[in-house]
């Protein structure tokens, strides 16, 4: 390893692999974390940043999102329905999308989630109308300019309501359309490195907004190429009746005679899978991003991430659309995924060590990066670095458990990769009003056509 050593000196604590290994913090050198420093060391060093009065994290992992939603927050005519009508009210809008919109709501998103203690997300984008062609290529470059950590999949629609979908035509693509671009996308933007700054996934949107064909040629495609997959799965019970209905069997069932089991897949929501499904999908590694804030905005239910532990299956967490979360912290996401959890096992079974593991480790085995979501010597240098100086946390006896128990929303630095993205709670090198200006006129002019 090559470069300067940064000192991130004295923290207040950090999550560390081993709890007191790192009590005088830690050393940083390219984008690798290179040494953990314990009390009373002082380790060879180039340059220090004084940690001294925050509290120090994993950097936090998003495993589910839909960026292009932050533009349709809070919309009257969509905030109280449950999921199948609130596609059905939204679908018709999203239609409306421009290639800028991509953009800049992207960028939103993603300064959004840096903000919270995010350095790595995924985005699930899988609305298509006319001239979008390039929409992921769009949001490749705003993880760019943000250097942000990006999962980015490959989302797409082929059955529009004419077909049996839920979809306006106008937003689905020919099956030899998503085909074509999601080979283009692999063969342009996917890194296989450690430490890959930008990923391409294949996402078919769901079992009712795709043909069994696509779901089957995605799993191929994924296969040969050895990226991952990923869709929403049992997250309602109307969607465990439409694939009865439709199928003639349960959605795991379905997506498993599609192929999905056999490359690594990981499935957004997971409320109502069943014990059965648990045990086969910790045999084939498949994982579930459980989207707590969604979950019960949509009144979907409660994923049951313990039993899934339990049966051996990976959970990570998602802050999933902004117009079903209505926000992309996703440090709010993990008090949620506490909070939730605790009021479905109780207290004793769930901690907040538990609610920072899925969105640290968690996350990061649903996407196979085994390089990321701990803080320990080799691991990639995303951190999260947040301030108790808020009259919240006053009085506050664990500073760890205080960021959950308490509930930080906003970090005051957080680096990506060895590189600063975040200093003083500011983004670095970013205009966030000017972000924001022109992310508020973009939603302006996408409702005025609700």
């Amino acid at each position: 390893m090559t470069g300067p050593r940064l000192w991130i000196k004295n923290p207040i604590a950090v999550f560390a692999d081993q709890d007191g290994s790192a009590d005088a913090g830690l050393v940083v050198q390219g984008s690798c974390i290179v040494e953990l420093v314990a009390a009373g060391k002082t380790p060879v060093h180039d340059a220090i940043f004084d940690a001294s009065g925050l509290v120090v994290l994993p950097g936090l992992i998003n495993t589910h999102h839909h960026m292009y939603q932050t533009l349709t927050r809070a919309l009257p005519g969509a905030v109280d329905k449950e999921l199948f009508a609130w596609l059905q009210h939204l679908y018709p809008i999203w239609a409306g999308l421009e290639p800028e919109m991509v953009s800049v709501s992207s960028e939103l998103a993603m300064a959004e989630l840096l903000l919270s203690g995010c350095t790595t997300t995924t985005d699930h984008h899988y609305v298509f109308p006319h001239g979008h062609e390039d929409a992921i290529d769009r949001q490749v470059e705003a993880a760019r300019r943000l250097g942000m950590r990006v999962v980015l999949t490959r989302g797409s629609m082929s059955l529009s309501v004419e077909d049996g979908g839920l979809p306006p035509k106008s937003v689905v693509q020919s099956e030899d359309a998503i085909m074509a671009d999601s080979e283009r996308l692999i063969a342009r933007h996917h890194q296989r490195e450690t430490g890959a700054m930008v990923q391409i996934a294949l996402a078919p949107c769901s079992p009712f907004s795709v043909t069994r064909q696509l779901m089957k040629d995605a799993a191929e495609l994924a296969k040969r190429d050895g990226v991952l997959l990923h869709t929403h799965l049992a997250e309602t019970e109307d969607e465990n009746r439409f694939c009865q209905e439709v199928f003639g069997c349960r959605p795991l069932d379905y997506v498993e005679d599609c192929g999905w089991l056999e490359t690594k897949s990981w499935f957004a929501h997971g409320v109502h899978f069943n014990p059965d499904e648990w045990q086969r999908m910790a045999k084939a590694d498949a994982g579930v991003s459980s989207c707590s804030c969604s979950n019960m905005h949509l009144a979907s239910g409660a994923c049951p991430v313990c039993e899934m532990e339990q049966a051996g299956v990976t959970v990570g967490l998602g802050v999933d659309g902004s117009a079903s979360n209505d926000a992309s912290n996703m440090m709010q996401e993990l008090r949620q995924a506490w909070l939730l959890q605790r009021l479905k096992y109780g207290s004793a079974a769930v901690s907040w060590r538990d609610a920072i593991r899925w969105g640290t480790q968690g996350s990061a085995a649903l996407l196979g990066r085994s390089e990321l979501g701990k803080i320990a010597v080799g691991m990639q240098a995303d951190l999260a670095l947040f301030a108790l100086d808020e009259p919240r946390f006053s009085g506050a006896g664990d500073p760890l458990a205080a960021l959950v128990v308490c509930g930080a929303h906003r970090a005051e630095a957080v680096m990506v990769a060895g590189q600063w993205r975040v200093q003083n709670g500011q983004l670095t090198g970013q205009d966030l009003r000017q972000i924001m200006a022109r992310h508020a006129q973009a939603a302006r002019r996408l409702q005025a056509r609700a």
